[in-house]
């Protein structure tokens, strides 16, 4: 019973310290092939998306953003590195495009240039009569409007036009006394002394020039002399061209002498009184150019100059308002009509770069650049300026640096995906490798 216990307790020990032989026999075999798995591994191949770099794969397949077949991934010929260069030490804040890539993102690139730009100044006018090109038909004699050949407002009155017949009982008058005037002038020409002749044409003279005060024309005049007879109703004459704004009197009325009949307005040109705030009229100067547009002509841009500008503030708006005189042609813009008016002032010549080169993220304003052949870096900019399509650049550019205008954006997006710019703004929530 003894024996059998010593034996089974040596086959134990036997089988033990074989085990553990085993086992350390395995473990040492498969140090090397851990090393070798390890290799494998770090130079498997990876595949990725011609459009979307930054989406990498372990296998072939489909973008699962855009759909495009996966391709491989190519690893740098200039470090033998599997990173990308951008992922590279000294690399950060850099992307690198295939030239595959760069077709398919639509990434363009134009060199910043000195140019000038216009600071534009908006706001709003109302457009106003030019009261330099207003004038009013008035009665040059008391009497009655027998006839109105102008009965609305709105009518076109042009120079030297007959707008009304006034009869005036003093203008019948001062014709007969011409008239007396001329029949004495001829009794007295014929006379031998020299001092009456002279009286009768001073006679005539006296009466033509009453004539001519009561409006009464050279040809009306000359009509009176061969008639011989005075004119019961003479018309009235209109000694300007334009619109008539304000119709003041009805046919059958009497009025007094200089009493105003019509109202009328040149609208050829028109003015419009713009409203600026107080912090942008400083820049303004008489003489600059402002573009004038309406909602009632899309499309349609008039052209006007900075005539003058008011010396006073309202203090209730807080604005100092402009005067702008411009052309009307086809008397499209009407006196009191709303516009928008766009001020254009010269700025000095800067480095200026198209509108899309510049990404604004809230706090800074970056532009990507193309320092090598595929190679892009981002620099930070100050903004001035912008106008329709270009903006002004004061710092962080230089004059011939390639900018991309296209495909900014998808640099900017794959740089904050992949984290090659620590610094860069990041959406709340967003999450960088």
């Amino acid at each position: 019973m003894a024996l059998n216990k010593k034996i089974s307790i040596s086959l134990l020990l036997v089988m033990l310290a074989v085990a553990a032989g085993g086992s350390w026999f395995l473990w040492h075999q498969q140090q090397p092939g851990k090393a070798t798995t390890e290799k494998t591994i770090q130079h498997k191949q990876l595949y990725t998306c011609s459009m979307h770099p930054f989406i990498i794969r372990e296998k072939p397949g489909l973008c699962p953003i855009c759909g495009m077949e996966l391709i491989k991934k190519i690893d740098s010929p200039a470090t033998g590195s599997a990173l990308p260069v951008e992922e590279q030490p000294g690399m950060t804040g850099h992307i690198s495009l295939s030239p595959n890539q760069r077709v398919m993102a639509n990434v363009a690139t134009v060199p910043a240039t000195i140019g000038t730009l216009n600071r534009e100044i908006n706001a709003v006018g109302i457009v106003q009569y030019d009261q330099s090109r207003q004038s009013k038909v008035t009665a040059w004699v008391a009497g009655r409007i027998d006839k109105l050949y102008v009965n609305s407002a709105g009518a076109m009155v042009h120079k030297e036009m007959a707008v009304a017949e006034i009869y005036s009982p003093d203008l019948v008058a001062t014709q007969q006394e011409y008239l007396l005037a001329i029949k004495s002038r001829n009794q007295l020409k014929n006379s031998s002394l020299h001092a009456i002749a002279q009286n009768g044409e001073g006679l005539v003279e006296s009466a033509k020039q009453r004539l001519l005060l009561s409006g009464v024309k050279e040809k009306q005049i000359a009509e009176l002399e061969t008639s011989g007879k005075p004119d019961i109703r003479l018309p009235v004459y209109s000694h300007f061209s334009g619109v008539v704004i304000e119709k003041m009197v009805q046919q059958g009325q009497y009025v007094n002498m200089g009493e105003v009949l019509f109202t009328l307005a040149d609208l050829s040109t028109v003015w419009v009184e713009v409203e600026v705030y107080e912090n942008e009229f400083s820049s303004m100067r008489l003489g600059q150019q402002v573009s004038i547009s309406s909602h009632s002509f899309p499309g349609w841009t008039f052209t006007g100059r900075l005539a003058f500008i008011y010396p006073f503030l309202d203090p209730k708006t807080r604005t100092v308002k402009a005067r702008v005189e411009l052309a009307n042609p086809g008397l499209k813009l009407k006196p009191d009509m709303f516009v928008n008016a766009v001020i254009r002032v010269p700025l000095e010549s800067t480095i200026v770069v198209p509108v899309t080169a510049v990404i604004d993220t809230g706090k800074r304003q970056v532009v990507w650049i193309e320092s090598s052949p595929g190679m892009f870096e981002s620099r930070d900019v100050q903004v001035g300026e912008r106008s329709t399509d270009s903006v002004q650049i004061l710092s962080g550019l230089k004059s011939g640096d390639k900018v991309a205008v296209s495909g900014a954006y998808l640099i900017d997006s794959e740089s904050q995906l992949k984290g090659s710019s620590s610094e860069h703004d990041t959406m709340p929530g967003m999450k960088t490798n």
